[in-house]
């Protein structure tokens, strides 16, 4: 992928219709996240430092880069491997709550784990575990929860998912 070749290749930008309003525009945040198996089917969660529930592999999306390449970066950053993360599952749009403004999620496959040894940043993580989701479920938000169930569904089915707070469309 050539993403310099990809943007010369779309010409000049269109000029603002309004000066300054690309800088009012809202910004919505996005991360990625991947779907990790053991062979048992389980999916590994880990423990992260800054929140009280569990989460999957993955990250906020950074300035100028895809949620793919977030996913890709936090994975290895996170647990210490570089996988080959594979197709999309689902992407999830999820309101503002809090502090916090509305985002999207996207999940991809991240594949199954046999016997690989995990290298935790302990900045980031706690601990991992693989559970099954109703195992799971206790230590989740409840749109994780519904997040999950249609990303292992879209493993099945081959299809992705896009869902409004973990709700298919």
């Amino acid at each position: 992928m050539n993403r310099q070749n990809d943007l010369a290749a779309e010409g000049e930008p269109e000029r603002e219709f309004n000066p300054g309003i690309a800088a009012r525009f809202p910004r919505k945040t996005a991360a990625g996240g991947a779907l990790i198996r053991d062979p048992a089917g389980r999916i590994l969660f880990l423990e992260p430092t800054y929140k009280p529930t569990l989460d999957i592999p993955g990250g906020i999306v950074e300035s100028d880069e895809s949620p793919y390449e977030a996913c890709c970066r936090e994975v290895r950053e996170e647990i210490g491997l570089d996988l080959a993360i594979s197709r999309l599952l689902v992407v999830d749009w999820v309101p503002a709550h809090g502090p916090w403004s509305d985002s999207l999620a996207f999940v991809f496959d991240g594949g199954v784990l046999d016997h690989e040894p995990l290298v935790l940043d302990p900045t980031e993580v706690r601990a991992h575990h693989f559970l099954a989701l109703p195992e799971a479920t206790p230590r989740l938000r409840p749109s994780m929860t519904r997040r999950l169930t249609l990303a292992q569904q879209a493993l099945t089915t081959n299809t992705h998912v896009y869902a409004d707070f973990g709700r298919p469309i």
